[in-house]
C-alpha cells in the first residue's frame, strides 16, 4: 500500500507534515506487512510511478476533493507530525477519517 504525505522538507528523520498549501515536497511511503518497506519524496506528487491509495493530511479544514476524485482514501493526522508517529498512528488505526 503506497501513502502520500505533504512534508515540509525531504528529511525523513527531521521532517514535518505541512499543509497541502505549504508543501515544499511529498512523501511517498510503501507501507508492506505492516512495515515501512520504502519512503520516496518528490517535489511533484504526480511524479510518483505508482498510485498512492491514501492521502493523509494534518486537519479537517485542508482542500482534498482532487484526491478524493482520484479514489484516494483521506486520513488526518492531528497530532503526529513526523513520518515515524503518523505511520504507528496508521498501523494502531488512531488516525480519524476526514470530517467534511
Amino acid at each position: 500500500m503506497y501513502i502520500l504525505i505533504p512534508m515540509d522538507t525531504q528529511d525523513s528523520d527531521e521532517g514535518t507534515i505541512s499543509k497541502i498549501n505549504d508543501v515544499k515536497c511529498w512523501a511517498q511511503i510503501l507501507l508492506e506487512e505492516g512495515e515501512v518497506v520504502e519512503v520516496a519524496f518528490n517535489e511533484d506528487k504526480d511524479a510518483f510511478s505508482n498510485f498512492s491509495e491514501v492521502l493523509i493530511v494534518m486537519d479537517d479544514t485542508e482542500y482534498v476533493w482532487p484526491f478524493i476524485e482520484l479514489g484516494m482514501m483521506v486520513l488526518v493526522a492531528h497530532t503526529q507530525r513526523s513520518i515515524d508517529d503518523i505511520m504507528e498512528a496508521f498501523l494502531f488505526r488512531e488516525l480519524n477519517e476526514l470530517a467534511y
